[in-house]
């Protein structure tokens, strides 16, 4: 059965954008951005919701974006080799390719699919990462966490959910970002 993994960059004090919604203090060295590419490239499915889906959605839809760098062309084709469901009550199509549009999280639909397929999934976006966690769906939490105090924004773990989490791993990177994996006890 493959694994439900939840990834994502938070500050300090635990958001994953600020109060105005921006992410522009997570812009990854090349270091940590190789890390991610590599971290992610076994994955089959992405699971969004409609925002990350959106800011992620220029790997695809911007070539330029990939011409950029050797480290950015490996990222985009990792993205785009991996399937994405976009859980949305207000987009009206997908931009990517291997992409459908899902109008609600539905539990089952995702146990049913980390149990019928081979390559772990990840879910991104807070707001489907929490009905993830309530669900009890999450399997490993690894996070990216960055020396910036934001003062608030959107939390990036819910805050009705408790569980006690088991370190797998960390890494410090030299600039000051740590990643932290742990595992979830389902």
């Amino acid at each position: 059965m493959a694994k439900l993994i939840y990834i994502s960059n938070v500050s300090l004090d635990g958001y994953i954008e600020d109060e105005h919604g921006s992410l522009d203090w997570t812009a990854p060295d090349d270091e940590v951005f190789a890390f991610i590419t590599d971290l992610v490239r076994s994955v089959g499915t992405y699971l969004y919701g409609r925002r990350l889906y959106e800011t992620m959605a220029v790997w695809e839809t911007d070539p330029a974006l990939a011409a950029q760098s050797e480290l950015m062309a490996d990222f985009a084709n990792v993205w785009q080799a991996a399937d994405k469901v976009v859980y949305s009550t207000t987009l009206e199509a997908v931009s990517t390719a291997k992409t459908r549009l899902e109008r609600s999280f539905d539990p089952d639909s995702v146990r049913d699919m980390k149990a019928s397929v081979t390559s772990d999934l990840t879910v991104g976006g807070a707001n489907v990462a929490a009905h993830a966690f309530k669900a009890g769906l999450v399997d490993e939490c690894q996070l990216f966490i960055w020396p910036v105090l934001v003062g608030g924004g959107k939390p990036a773990l819910p805050s009705d959910t408790r569980a006690e989490l088991e370190l797998l791993d960390e890494r410090r990177f030299s600039n000051g970002v740590m990643y932290l994996r742990y595992r979830t006890p389902i």
